[in-house]
Protein backbone atom coordinates (compact mmCIF):
# COMPACT_ATOMS: atom_id res chain seq x y z
CA UNK A 1 0.00 0.00 0.00
CA UNK A 2 0.95 3.26 -1.03
CA UNK A 3 2.53 5.78 1.91
CA UNK A 4 0.75 8.39 0.37
CA UNK A 5 -2.54 6.73 2.39
CA UNK A 6 -2.35 5.18 5.70
CA UNK A 7 -4.21 2.84 6.92
CA UNK A 8 -7.47 4.01 8.81
CA UNK A 9 -6.38 2.03 11.94
CA UNK A 10 -2.84 3.31 12.28
CA UNK A 11 -2.27 6.48 14.06
CA UNK A 12 0.05 7.65 12.06
CA UNK A 13 0.23 11.19 9.40
CA UNK A 14 0.55 10.04 5.85
CA UNK A 15 3.75 11.65 4.46
CA UNK A 16 1.80 13.36 2.01
CA UNK A 17 0.75 15.69 4.85
CA UNK A 18 3.91 15.87 7.10
CA UNK A 19 4.93 19.49 7.84
CA UNK A 20 2.40 20.64 5.85
CA UNK A 21 0.58 22.84 8.07
CA UNK A 22 2.45 25.74 9.17
CA UNK A 23 0.75 27.34 12.35
CA UNK A 24 -0.64 30.95 11.39
CA UNK A 25 -2.79 31.22 14.37
CA UNK A 26 -1.91 35.44 14.89
CA UNK A 27 -2.31 36.15 11.35
CA UNK A 28 -5.85 36.86 10.07
CA UNK A 29 -8.61 36.14 10.10
CA UNK A 30 -7.70 34.07 13.63
CA UNK A 31 -5.74 36.58 15.04
CA UNK A 32 -5.21 34.78 18.22
CA UNK A 33 -3.24 36.90 20.70
CA UNK A 34 0.56 35.49 20.92
CA UNK A 35 0.28 35.09 24.15
CA UNK A 36 -2.30 32.54 23.37
CA UNK A 37 -0.84 31.42 20.31
CA UNK A 38 2.27 30.22 21.82
CA UNK A 39 0.48 27.72 24.32
CA UNK A 40 -1.69 26.36 21.99
CA UNK A 41 1.53 25.66 19.22
CA UNK A 42 3.23 23.44 22.12
CA UNK A 43 0.44 21.87 22.26
CA UNK A 44 -0.09 21.12 18.97
CA UNK A 45 3.64 20.32 18.96
CA UNK A 46 2.94 17.48 21.51
CA UNK A 47 0.14 16.42 20.09
CA UNK A 48 -0.74 12.85 18.59
CA UNK A 49 -0.68 14.71 14.99
CA UNK A 50 2.79 16.66 15.24
CA UNK A 51 4.19 15.53 12.81
CA UNK A 52 1.81 17.44 10.07
CA UNK A 53 2.38 20.74 12.02
CA UNK A 54 5.24 23.24 10.61
CA UNK A 55 6.26 26.21 13.17
CA UNK A 56 4.90 28.87 14.15
CA UNK A 57 4.86 31.86 12.04
CA UNK A 58 5.55 35.33 13.03
CA UNK A 59 5.56 39.18 11.98
CA UNK A 60 8.79 40.66 12.64
CA UNK A 61 7.10 43.25 14.36
CA UNK A 62 5.98 40.68 16.85
CA UNK A 63 9.03 38.90 17.89
CA UNK A 64 9.36 40.70 21.25
CA UNK A 65 6.05 39.57 22.26
CA UNK A 66 6.68 36.22 21.26
CA UNK A 67 9.35 36.43 23.15
CA UNK A 68 7.81 37.17 26.47
CA UNK A 69 4.79 34.71 25.45
CA UNK A 70 7.08 32.07 25.32
CA UNK A 71 9.41 33.01 28.74
CA UNK A 72 5.79 32.53 30.00
CA UNK A 73 5.74 28.91 29.88
CA UNK A 74 6.99 27.20 31.85
CA UNK A 75 9.21 24.46 30.79
CA UNK A 76 8.97 20.51 31.88
CA UNK A 77 11.08 19.12 34.56
CA UNK A 78 13.39 18.04 33.25
CA UNK A 79 14.03 21.47 30.98
CA UNK A 80 12.09 20.98 28.31
CA UNK A 81 9.43 22.22 26.72
CA UNK A 82 6.33 20.43 25.82
CA UNK A 83 6.94 19.30 22.41
CA UNK A 84 10.49 18.31 23.46
CA UNK A 85 12.35 20.47 22.17
CA UNK A 86 15.11 22.24 24.53
CA UNK A 87 14.52 25.37 26.96
CA UNK A 88 16.79 28.09 27.07
CA UNK A 89 16.50 29.07 30.60
CA UNK A 90 13.11 30.68 30.74
CA UNK A 91 11.31 29.23 28.49
CA UNK A 92 10.66 26.95 25.67
CA UNK A 93 13.33 26.96 22.08
CA UNK A 94 10.49 27.83 19.65
CA UNK A 95 10.83 26.24 15.80
CA UNK A 96 9.70 29.99 14.37
CA UNK A 97 9.02 31.16 11.06
CA UNK A 98 10.22 34.66 10.06
CA UNK A 99 7.09 36.62 8.36
CA UNK A 100 9.01 39.76 6.99
CA UNK A 101 5.92 42.03 4.92
CA UNK A 102 8.56 44.74 4.84
CA UNK A 103 10.90 43.66 2.94
CA UNK A 104 14.72 42.89 2.92
CA UNK A 105 15.42 45.43 5.24
CA UNK A 106 13.50 43.86 8.13
CA UNK A 107 15.38 40.52 7.67
CA UNK A 108 18.63 41.27 9.61
CA UNK A 109 17.14 43.18 12.67
CA UNK A 110 14.35 40.13 12.59
CA UNK A 111 16.90 37.22 12.72
CA UNK A 112 18.72 39.42 15.70
CA UNK A 113 15.51 39.76 17.52
CA UNK A 114 14.72 35.83 16.59
CA UNK A 115 17.48 34.83 18.43
CA UNK A 116 15.76 32.96 21.20
CA UNK A 117 14.30 30.86 19.32
CA UNK A 118 15.28 27.95 16.84
CA UNK A 119 14.41 29.63 13.11
CA UNK A 120 12.93 27.31 11.08
CA UNK A 121 12.66 29.86 7.97
CA UNK A 122 12.05 33.23 6.59
CA UNK A 123 9.43 34.39 4.59
CA UNK A 124 10.15 37.58 2.72
CA UNK A 125 7.65 39.60 0.75
CA UNK A 126 9.10 41.90 -1.64
CA UNK A 127 8.79 43.85 -5.50
CA UNK A 128 12.33 42.43 -6.40
CA UNK A 129 13.23 38.86 -6.29
CA UNK A 130 16.79 39.58 -7.43
CA UNK A 131 17.11 42.07 -4.27
CA UNK A 132 15.31 39.94 -2.32
CA UNK A 133 18.21 36.80 -3.55
CA UNK A 134 20.89 39.26 -2.95
CA UNK A 135 19.63 40.13 0.64
CA UNK A 136 19.01 36.83 1.78
CA UNK A 137 22.64 35.64 0.33
CA UNK A 138 24.57 38.03 2.22
CA UNK A 139 22.01 37.64 5.62
CA UNK A 140 20.40 34.20 6.59
CA UNK A 141 22.48 31.05 8.01
CA UNK A 142 22.58 28.56 5.60
CA UNK A 143 20.65 25.63 7.05
CA UNK A 144 17.77 28.45 7.45
CA UNK A 145 15.58 27.86 4.14
CA UNK A 146 13.70 31.01 2.42
CA UNK A 147 10.42 31.76 0.72
CA UNK A 148 10.31 35.00 -1.00
CA UNK A 149 7.01 36.41 -2.11
CA UNK A 150 5.74 38.67 -4.98
CA UNK A 151 2.57 40.71 -5.15
CA UNK A 152 0.64 38.89 -7.52
CA UNK A 153 -0.03 41.79 -9.85
CA UNK A 154 3.75 41.40 -10.78
CA UNK A 155 3.46 37.69 -11.41
CA UNK A 156 1.10 38.14 -14.51
CA UNK A 157 2.10 37.28 -17.99
CA UNK A 158 5.92 37.84 -18.38
CA UNK A 159 6.36 38.95 -14.73
CA UNK A 160 5.86 35.19 -13.57
CA UNK A 161 8.01 33.40 -15.51
CA UNK A 162 10.78 36.19 -14.36
CA UNK A 163 10.29 36.19 -10.74
CA UNK A 164 10.16 32.00 -11.32
CA UNK A 165 13.56 32.06 -13.55
CA UNK A 166 15.38 34.42 -10.96
CA UNK A 167 14.28 32.13 -7.99
CA UNK A 168 15.41 28.92 -9.42
CA UNK A 169 18.96 30.20 -9.98
CA UNK A 170 18.94 30.46 -5.82
CA UNK A 171 18.27 28.27 -2.97
CA UNK A 172 15.03 29.94 -1.92
CA UNK A 173 11.73 28.73 -2.10
CA UNK A 174 8.41 30.76 -3.75
CA UNK A 175 5.42 31.77 -1.42
CA UNK A 176 1.83 32.53 -3.52
CA UNK A 177 -0.84 33.94 -1.45
CA UNK A 178 -4.19 31.92 -2.18
CA UNK A 179 -6.47 34.40 -0.18
CA UNK A 180 -7.01 36.83 2.41
CA UNK A 181 -10.02 38.75 3.99
CA UNK A 182 -11.20 40.16 0.67
CA UNK A 183 -12.26 38.62 -1.82
CA UNK A 184 -9.95 39.78 -4.72
CA UNK A 185 -6.75 38.30 -2.92
CA UNK A 186 -7.73 34.94 -4.07
CA UNK A 187 -6.70 34.01 -7.18
CA UNK A 188 -8.89 32.15 -9.66
CA UNK A 189 -8.34 28.25 -10.93
CA UNK A 190 -6.05 29.89 -13.98
CA UNK A 191 -3.75 32.20 -12.19
CA UNK A 192 -3.01 29.83 -9.33
CA UNK A 193 -2.51 27.21 -11.67
CA UNK A 194 0.04 28.96 -14.01
CA UNK A 195 1.88 29.57 -10.67
CA UNK A 196 1.66 25.94 -9.63
CA UNK A 197 3.05 24.74 -13.44
CA UNK A 198 5.13 27.36 -13.41
CA UNK A 199 7.13 26.28 -10.83
CA UNK A 200 6.70 22.24 -11.56
CA UNK A 201 8.29 23.05 -14.82
CA UNK A 202 11.65 24.38 -13.10
CA UNK A 203 11.29 22.08 -10.34
CA UNK A 204 11.18 25.14 -8.22
CA UNK A 205 9.62 24.52 -4.55
CA UNK A 206 6.74 26.89 -3.11
CA UNK A 207 5.12 27.57 -0.09
CA UNK A 208 1.25 28.78 -0.22
CA UNK A 209 -0.35 31.22 2.69
CA UNK A 210 -3.71 32.13 3.44
CA UNK A 211 -6.81 30.81 2.17
CA UNK A 212 -6.13 27.79 2.48
CA UNK A 213 -7.82 26.00 5.99
CA UNK A 214 -9.96 23.56 4.11
CA UNK A 215 -9.32 20.05 2.01
CA UNK A 216 -11.49 20.79 -0.89
CA UNK A 217 -12.35 23.50 -2.58
CA UNK A 218 -15.33 25.64 -1.94
CA UNK A 219 -17.59 29.22 -1.34
CA UNK A 220 -17.82 30.27 2.03
CA UNK A 221 -21.23 30.59 3.21
CA UNK A 222 -20.23 33.50 5.41
CA UNK A 223 -18.30 35.79 2.45
CA UNK A 224 -18.84 34.17 -0.39
CA UNK A 225 -15.00 33.92 -1.54
CA UNK A 226 -14.40 31.64 -3.62
CA UNK A 227 -11.65 29.38 -1.62
CA UNK A 228 -8.98 26.55 -2.81
CA UNK A 229 -8.76 23.56 -1.50
CA UNK A 230 -5.38 22.24 -0.31
CA UNK A 231 -6.04 18.60 -1.39
CA UNK A 232 -6.73 20.18 -4.50
CA UNK A 233 -3.11 22.15 -5.02
CA UNK A 234 -1.48 18.80 -3.72
CA UNK A 235 -2.73 16.73 -6.40
CA UNK A 236 -2.12 19.68 -9.09
CA UNK A 237 1.20 20.21 -7.45
CA UNK A 238 2.82 17.50 -9.88
CA UNK A 239 1.14 19.14 -13.04
CA UNK A 240 2.59 20.86 -15.45
CA UNK A 241 -0.27 21.58 -18.07
CA UNK A 242 -1.98 24.43 -16.96
CA UNK A 243 -5.13 23.19 -18.24
CA UNK A 244 -4.68 20.05 -16.17
CA UNK A 245 -3.99 21.68 -13.04
CA UNK A 246 -6.99 23.89 -13.61
CA UNK A 247 -9.37 21.14 -13.66
CA UNK A 248 -8.17 19.61 -10.37
CA UNK A 249 -8.19 23.22 -8.67
CA UNK A 250 -11.81 23.69 -9.62
CA UNK A 251 -12.86 19.73 -8.38
CA UNK A 252 -15.09 20.16 -6.02
CA UNK A 253 -16.02 16.83 -4.72
CA UNK A 254 -14.18 14.98 -1.53
CA UNK A 255 -14.65 12.06 -2.37
CA UNK A 256 -13.36 12.19 -5.75
CA UNK A 257 -9.97 14.41 -4.24
CA UNK A 258 -9.69 11.50 -1.54
CA UNK A 259 -9.44 8.70 -3.72
CA UNK A 260 -7.11 10.63 -6.28
CA UNK A 261 -5.10 10.73 -2.95
CA UNK A 262 -5.38 6.97 -2.05
CA UNK A 263 -4.24 6.67 -5.75
CA UNK A 264 -0.88 8.33 -5.63
CA UNK A 265 2.70 6.54 -5.34
CA UNK A 266 5.09 6.86 -3.15
CA UNK A 267 7.35 8.36 -5.97
CA UNK A 268 4.32 10.86 -6.73
CA UNK A 269 3.98 11.89 -3.08
CA UNK A 270 7.39 12.47 -2.92
CA UNK A 271 7.50 14.93 -6.06
CA UNK A 272 3.99 16.59 -4.58
CA UNK A 273 5.85 17.62 -1.22
CA UNK A 274 9.18 18.50 -3.25
CA UNK A 275 7.62 20.79 -4.67
CA UNK A 276 4.50 21.80 -2.66
CA UNK A 277 6.47 21.84 0.73
CA UNK A 278 3.68 23.87 3.20
CA UNK A 279 1.04 26.58 3.65
CA UNK A 280 0.24 28.79 6.73
CA UNK A 281 -3.29 27.96 8.15
CA UNK A 282 -4.23 30.39 11.09
CA UNK A 283 -6.47 26.82 12.06
CA UNK A 284 -4.27 23.49 12.75
CA UNK A 285 -7.63 21.95 13.78
CA UNK A 286 -9.35 22.62 10.87
CA UNK A 287 -7.12 20.92 7.98
CA UNK A 288 -6.99 17.87 10.36
CA UNK A 289 -10.57 17.89 10.85
CA UNK A 290 -11.59 17.78 7.05
CA UNK A 291 -9.08 15.53 6.63
CA UNK A 292 -10.33 12.63 9.09
CA UNK A 293 -13.67 13.33 7.60
CA UNK A 294 -12.74 12.23 4.30
CA UNK A 295 -10.66 8.72 5.77
CA UNK A 296 -7.55 10.01 4.89
CA UNK A 297 -6.19 10.78 8.51
CA UNK A 298 -6.80 8.35 11.38
CA UNK A 299 -9.67 9.55 14.01
CA UNK A 300 -7.19 8.93 16.76
CA UNK A 301 -4.88 11.98 15.62
CA UNK A 302 -7.66 14.34 15.88
CA UNK A 303 -9.23 13.62 19.17
CA UNK A 304 -10.60 16.60 21.10
CA UNK A 305 -9.02 15.70 24.13
CA UNK A 306 -5.31 15.75 22.00
CA UNK A 307 -6.43 19.53 20.84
Amino acid sequence: MSTAHAAAGAAVVPPLFQGLFDDAAVFPPGNLPVAEAVPAHLAHRAAPYADAVGPLLCGAGRLGELAAAANAVPGSADGTAADGTAADGTGPRLRVGLVLPGGSSELGPALTAAAPFVVAGVELATRDAGEAVAALDLLLPPDVPAAVELPRELLRGDGLEEVLDVLVDSPYRAKFRTGGVVAGAFPDEAELAGFLTGCAQRGLPYKCTAGLHHAVRHTDPATGFEHHGFLNVLLAAAETDPKAAAEILAERSGAVLAEAVRSLTDRQVTVIRNSFTAFGTCSIAEPLDDLAALGLLSPDLTSQEDR
